[in-house]
């Protein structure tokens, strides 16, 4: 079965743009203008990846974003913003509520189509154990899933990858170059603030007191590691 990718985006030309370079490579498409409505559009389509304009004519794409990480049907969804913002505290905050990528106007259609089979690539299930457990964590690859005790955790395609990594890799410190080689790989848009975004954001779902963590800790200088304790 094809991927499905659901582009957000009410310029018809880039739309046509976005949806010839993605459906020459195997892609299945569905274009939505960005209406009202588009969440339960959304949410009925279940693609496997989202691109998303910023700028939409009736609603805000940062909005949307949140709206999408609420949706039980849709937590999980790559997203991908394709913006003319390219304000880093646009990206920062992109990323902050919930984003799995941010592609600034005007860009590559390679690019796109590259970072689309990125993010889809990590989504599959791969060879390790279906499921891990360290400490009080629950790893479920398959279903990708984590919990924490009984309670599972709202993550994004992006937290998951990373959070699966650092339990794959406990007790050993890992600076922030070698967290975006490991889980962003060759993406270029990636910056070491992005690392300490989605770190901020794990903590504060598994932490009991985030501002001094018990499990992901900060190396000073260095990067982070996550402890191995109960």
């Amino acid at each position: 079965m094809p991927k499905r990718i659901a582009i957000v985006e009410d310029e018809a030309e880039l739309a046509s743009l976005i949806d010839y370079n993605l459906t020459r490579h195997g892609y299945q498409t569905q274009i939505l203008r960005g209406d009202k409505g588009t969440l339960e559009e959304l949410e009925r389509a279940k693609p496997d990846l989202i691109v998303l304009d910023v700028m939409l004519p009736d609603v805000d794409g940062f909005q949307l974003c949140r709206e999408i990480r609420q949706s039980q049907a849709m937590a999980r969804t790559p997203v991908i913003f394709l913006t003319a913002r390219g304000d880093e505290v646009d990206r920062v905050l992109g990323l902050e509520i919930g984003g799995d990528d941010y592609i600034t106007k005007p860009f590559s259609p390679r690019e796109l189509v590259a970072r689309v089979k990125a993010h889809l690539r990590r989504e599959q299930m791969d060879a390790e154990p279906a499921v891990t457990g360290i400490g009080p964590f629950r790893l479920d690859r398959t279903g990708r899933r984590v919990y924490v005790g009984e309670r599972e955790l709202t993550l994004t395609s992006t937290e998951f990858n990373l959070l699966e990594f650092f339990l794959s890799h406990p007790g050993r410190a890992y600076s922030r170059d070698q967290l975006l080689d490991a889980v962003w790989g060759q993406s270029h848009y990636v910056t070491p603030r992005t690392v300490d975004v989605h770190v901020r954001r794990l903590r504060e779902q598994i932490e009991g007191q985030p501002e001094s963590p018990r499990y992901l800790t900060t190396v000073r200088g260095f990067g982070y590691r996550f402890e191995d304790t109960d």
